[in-house]
């Protein structure tokens, strides 16, 4: 893995160099549920703003990115894994600002420790109804991370495994209709990337590889 510093400078300029990957990318993590519901133009009247981040740092000689799972509940996204983010918030002047008071509620990142470097493109999540705004950031150590009651287990994933083409795969899900769905996904830490994050992991592997 190249030097920390090398790296956080050519993903900061891919991020602000020119045009982003955008959803060509997205789409091709997308589950065949969520193309269809694109083909039929399925968007929520006024959707709900949310940010999440996406937080480099590193670890040894290890480039890292931390995920959360979800608890298992009735939600729309129970049990799955996401960035660290949320809805925003009346007082929030930014999704700058939403993406660091979420990750900082959810996994105990302080802002003051985090440099953002661009952003994602912008990504419709049709059965929650909400846009999501990537925020990408990095710290220079490892935050002393600590999850709530809203982060079932924390998923520290090495740059390094993410970006193995080995480490895209398919696998059967139970979409939240009851069908069972093939899913393109991430195969991690024993964990599976998949839905809207991947469709944001697409994305940034591919400005990675740029």
């Amino acid at each position: 893995m190249q030097n920390f510093n090398t790296f956080i400078n050519k993903l900061s300029n891919n991020l602000n160099g020119s045009a982003l990957p955008g959803i060509e990318a997205q789409l091709s993590m997308a589950p065949v549920t969520r193309q269809e519901e694109i083909k039929r133009m399925r968007k929520g009247k006024n959707p709900r703003q949310s940010a999440v981040l996406v937080l480099f740092y590193p670890v040894g000689e290890e480039i890292k990115l931390v995920f959360i799972k979800r608890p298992v509940d009735e939600s729309v996204h129970s049990g799955q894994i996401a960035f660290p983010g949320g809805r925003v918030e009346p007082e929030d002047k930014d999704y700058v600002e939403t993406a660091l008071r979420e990750a900082n509620e959810e996994v105990n990142v302080n802002p003051s420790d985090v440099k953002i470097i661009g952003a994602l493109s912008k990504l419709h999540i049709p059965p929650s109804n909400f846009d999501v705004f990537p925020i990408i950031g990095f710290s220079i150590a490892r935050p002393d991370f600590k999850g709530n009651y809203e982060v079932a287990k924390l998923v520290e994933v090495k740059v390094s495994d993410l970006i193995n083409p080995l480490t895209k795969t398919t696998r059967t899900i139970q979409h939240r209709l009851g069908r069972l769905v093939d899913v393109p996904c991430y195969l991690v830490e024993g964990e599976i990337i998949w839905g809207a994050t991947a469709m944001m992991v697409s994305e940034l592997i591919e400005l990675m590889n740029a």
